[in-house]
């Protein structure tokens, strides 16, 4: 029998429906994106249950006594209260709570709370969060919360104290998955204004490739959330290993390209090590995460750049002994009062001492000219014809810059467009000179007699330059035009560039030095002259969508593996997919090919179930994975990946 309780909260439930339906009802659907479960549910069932979670620490106190309270409002994403308890709204909403200060001589957090873990024989300290503190429902939604734990009596009341609260609301009964969110409030304890933060990077820098930041269960879905725990108080006891943000967070980052790690030690905290971890930008890109003020609105985005510290370099360059002053020029360093008087903020040189430019990325380097390529004609295009291709090649001060002058100049050709069967690239550093940066290269392979539709034309350049020549800081540097592809019609027909699927713009949310094979292939439309369905070796597909999946399902991937718009672009990744694209070759038995749709899901999902649903799903007719996979169908791709 169900309790009394229960049937009051369906009534009060229902009184709510009532009074909010005319509110949700019709727009509820359009607040959810295609990512989210929600999207996807019957309308009555999402205007019953309002999904979603927003959180807000409304106002906080420390009492005289030294109690800590916090007023908390919780609701949907229309506004609309919710019951914690889940009596009066569905969805229990389970909470924990954080509070910590800024000191007056330090730039990060201090908790008032900490536990002790333990490892083995090591034990320490780690600074922590409460929830067995007590409840007053105030207002529908809106509640005091008294903490467990009270403030010190050596509190400093004129400093910055932060509530943080972070949590979940559960609708997994009615098929919405687990709802998460957090929030904080600052606030002085006198009653003064607020002056000093946290703020060095924004939740947003994170999550261009995080997808959503969420860690520990998932609820931690905010940097400052995360630097109230990660203080330099909290310690790793497994590893010893202390667990401040500034550190830890370099450290993961660097992972295999630790001094410590490159010299075959190991960088891991508890469980986890992250000695494997491969950045996919470039190492010294601090831009990549600590982005400008101006783009994300963090108040000390240029932290990095003017407060240089043991801690934060060291813990990168974690092969410096600052006692002894081992692989540090400039010596031993007792304290960080001097860093700056070296590393200042802006360079004048690339490559020097500054912070910016020592951090320099090669490839971006301003001693460089630059190097732009374009495909500016594409003439003879016939089956059987040899295709006669007009390029410039300049600088970025539009100066000429010879074919012949170049490490590599080459010119690419494949076809059709639909699916690329065929590819030749040529050198063209012999290439007839036209004048002011024109080139012309006549191909020597013909265009396939087979080629119908439209095919595509690429051109790929670099050079070796030697930057600093002659001084202390003189390196090599390969500089790369951007490649660039063109599309034209073999056979009359419109011509139709080759379908987009992800873009290179996506791919550089990540991949902020975006470009393999030595830098040279950089854009998207590149990898698809080689990456064709045929291409494979040593029993391995190389098929571009295989690959892909392959690869970002096998290596750490940082973001959520099933939100497809991750990279995805044109809803690509929707079946059906084009009739006319090939199998791919596989080269395994007992499966040596694999027609499209089946291939480019189970390079993910590639377990023996999946595989033999798919092979039973296919015959002399086709793939039948749309019926049911469909835009439109009950386990639709989009649908079956919401979160």
């Amino acid at each position: 029998m169900k309790p009394k309780s229960y049937f009051k909260g369906i009534l009060v439930i229902l009184g709510i429906v009532l009074v909010a339906a005319a509110l949700v009802a019709g727009a509820s659907k359009a607040t959810f994106t295609s990512t989210e479960k929600a999207a996807y549910a019957d309308e009555r069932t999402v205007n019953f249950v309002r999904p979603g979670l927003v959180m807000k620490v409304t106002k906080a106190e420390i009492a005289a006594d030294n109690t800590i309270r916090a007023w908390i409002k919780l609701t949907d994403p229309q506004g609309l209260p919710l019951d914690r308890l889940g009596i009066d709204t569905p969805g229990v909403i389970t909470l924990s709570f954080l509070v910590a200060y800024i000191p007056a001589n330090a730039t990060q957090y201090v908790s008032y709370i900490t536990r002790q873990r333990t490892s083995g024989a090591n034990t320490a300290t780690q600074a922590t969060g409460e929830n067995t503190g007590t409840w007053q429902k105030v207002a529908e939604g809106e509640y005091l919360y008294t903490f467990a734990a009270k403030a010190p009596s050596t509190i400093d009341r004129t400093l910055t104290h932060t509530i943080g609260i972070y949590g979940s609301r559960n609708l997994t009964e009615f098929d919405l998955g687990t709802n998460r969110g957090d929030a904080w409030l600052d606030f002085v304890p006198n009653g003064s204004a607020v002056t000093k933060v946290r703020d060095v990077v924004r939740t947003a820098s994170c999550n261009k490739c995080h997808d959503q930041l969420a860690f520990h269960g998932g609820n931690r879905r905010s940097v400052l959330i995360c630097n109230m725990c990660h203080t330099p108080q909290s310690t790793d006891p497994a590893s010893g290993n202390t667990i401040d943000m500034k550190v830890m967070v370099h450290k993961i980052h660097m992972g295999s390209s630790l001094p410590s790690v490159v010299a075959k030690g190991r960088y891991f905290i508890g469980n986890a090590d992250y000695s494997t971890i491969v950045n996919p930008s470039p190492v010294m890109d601090c831009g990549a995460c600590h982005e400008a003020q101006s783009k994300t609105g963090a108040t000390q985005a240029n932290n990095h750049l003017t407060q240089p510290s043991r801690a934060a370099c060291g813990s990168c360059h974690d092969n410096i002994n600052w006692t002894t002053g081992e692989n540090h020029r400039a010596g031993p360093a007792t304290n960080d009062d001097r860093c700056s008087n070296c590393h200042r903020a802006t360079s004048e040189s690339d490559f020097d001492a500054s912070v910016s430019g020592a951090h320099t990325v090669p490839q971006r380097s301003n001693l460089l000219k630059g190097l732009q390529t374009d495909i500016v004609a594409a003439d003879n295009i016939v089956p059987g014809g040899k295709a006669v291709i007009t390029f410039t090649i300049k600088n970025n001060a539009g100066e000429p810059v010879p074919p012949a002058s170049l490490g590599t100049m080459r010119l690419y050709m494949g076809g059709p467009n639909v699916d690329v069967t065929s590819y030749v690239r040529e050198d063209a550093k012999a290439a007839t000179d036209l004048g002011n940066g024109r080139y012309r290269y006549t191909f020597t392979a013909p265009i396939p007699d087979t080629m119908r539709g439209s095919m595509q034309f690429g051109i790929e350049a670099y050079r070796t330059v030697t930057l600093l020549e002659g001084t202390a800081k003189q390196r090599s540097v390969r500089e790369a035009a951007v490649f660039k592809v063109i599309p034209v019609s073999a056979d009359g027909s419109p011509t139709q560039a080759r379908r987009a699927v992800v873009s290179t713009a996506k791919c550089q949310a990540c991949h902020s030095q975006f470009g393999f094979h030595g830098g040279n292939r950089n854009t998207v439309e590149s990898c698809t002259f080689c990456h064709t369905p045929s291409l494979y070796a040593e029993g391995e597909s190389w098929n571009f969508p295989t690959f892909i999946h392959r690869f970002h399902e096998e290596a750490r991937y940082p973001g959520v593996l099933s939100n497809c718009n991750q990279c995805h672009i044109n809803n690509s990744q929707f079946l059906p997919l084009p009739d006319s694209r090939l199998p791919t070759v596989t080269g395994q038995a007992p499966t040596t090919t694999m027609p499209p749709m089946s291939n480019a899901c189970l390079s993910c999902h590639n377990t023996d179930t999946a595989k033999s649903h798919a092979a039973a799903n296919t015959n002399q007719y086709g793939e039948s994975c749309a019926v049911c996979h469909g835009p439109n169908s009950s386990y639709s791709v989009a649908k079956v990946h919401a979160q």
